[in-house]
């Protein structure tokens, strides 16, 4: 997994509230096991009219958000199935930060284990940074994990809390594989020994 450490960049701004698992992907796209290829339906049904052209009102579509990698969302982020591909959607598209005030439970840490930064802000912090991130491509927000904190396009700085075993796995780029791989040495130690108590084995 890549390991994270800041992003700067433009916000996109997604106030709504209660976005869940199907809005993020819909149930269509779950056909494939694959992690790539998901970020161009990314929010299929609000992205795209029915005959398959860009809505041009959705934020990801305007220019200045095209490119972004934080997403300032509305209260409940992730609600709904507990579907993987979701977060698989967003780190494709390009997204590294999801800000919102709460997220459903298992959708934050799915997004721990593919390399994105969920953060839980309280009310008035959240208000700051969506009215930042709708000034659109001029304003540029700050993301440190190191540091825990979101600096916005004025400077205002606002600190974050984040459990420290996923954050030591954001900043060294470990999924659970890569945390096992840690452990090699004990595990190589472990076999050796197995295979001289056990040779039959």
């Amino acid at each position: 997994m890549e390991k994270f450490d800041k992003v700067h960049g433009v916000a996109a701004p997604m106030p709504l509230i209660n976005i869940d698992t199907d809005m993020i992907i819909p149930k269509v796209h779950l056909k494939t096991i694959k992690r790539s290829g998901l970020g161009v339906v990314l929010f299929d049904e609000m992205r795209y009219h029915e005959h398959g052209g860009e809505n041009e009102d959705f934020v990801l579509n305007k220019p200045a958000y095209r490119q972004t990698e934080i997403l300032v969302a509305g209260d409940n982020f992730g609600c709904g199935s507990s579907r993987e591909h979701a977060p698989w959607a967003i780190k494709d598209f390009g997204i590294k930060v999801v800000i919102s005030t709460s997220f459903a439970d298992i959708f934050f840490n799915n997004c721990f284990k593919n390399g994105i930064l969920p953060i839980v802000v309280e009310e008035e912090h959240h208000a700051i940074l969506m009215e930042d991130a709708h000034k659109g491509e001029n304003a540029r927000m700050t993301v440190h994990l190191e540091d825990q904190q979101i600096t916005t396009s004025d400077g205002v700085v606002i600190e974050f809390s984040v459990d420290p075993h996923r954050k030591h796995c954001l900043l060294n780029g470990l999924d659970d594989i890569g945390l096992t791989m840690e452990k090699d040495h004990h595990i190589d130690k472990f076999e050796d020994h197995a295979n001289q108590a056990r040779p039959w084995v």
